[in-house]
């Protein structure tokens, strides 16, 4: 499972749908882990944020999604991508987290993180703030992601 950090928005090397340039992925050591939301309209930690997100099994493709900020890696954000369909069952079950519903879901659905998937952004290519995620859902998140990434710390 750790080689899912390492996939994903700056795993591909090349350019993303949206025009900016993608950088090799660092080691699954260097996320800094951080709870730091700040209403000034720049992604934090501990917020919701929209950004475009690969599709898991076509890395060229993706599109605009919810990811919670869970920290840093390098100069780029440590995101986790969130999702309003959920889990579907094992073995999936165990790399989605519930964080409840917030301003990020327009319908106001129930959404959760995949903890499994950990990507790096550049702040520059966050499109729009959501919301702030409370610190109980955002420390379940951490600790799904430090369950399938044990190099997170």
């Amino acid at each position: 499972m750790v080689a899912r950090v390492v996939a994903g928005v700056t795993s591909t090397g090349g350019r993303r749908r949206g025009g900016g340039r993608t950088a090799p992925a660092p080691g699954p050591g260097d996320v800094r882990i951080a709870y730091t939301p700040d209403d000034d309209g720049q992604p934090d930690p501990g917020e919701i944020v929209w950004t475009w997100v690969p599709y898991e099994d076509d890395p060229r493709q993706g599109k605009d999604r919810p990811v919670v900020v869970i920290g840093s890696a390098g100069e780029r954000l440590a995101v986790v991508p969130v999702s309003s369909r959920g889990p579907d069952g094992p073995p999936d079950a165990a790399a989605w987290v519930s964080i409840g519903s917030g301003r990020w879901d327009g319908e106001g659905r129930t959404s959760y993180a995949n903890v499994d998937r950990v990507l790096r952004v550049a702040a520059d290519d966050v499109r729009r703030e959501g919301a702030t995620l409370d610190r109980a859902p955002f420390d379940a998140v951490v600790a799904g992601v430090r369950r399938h990434h044990p190099d997170i710390r």
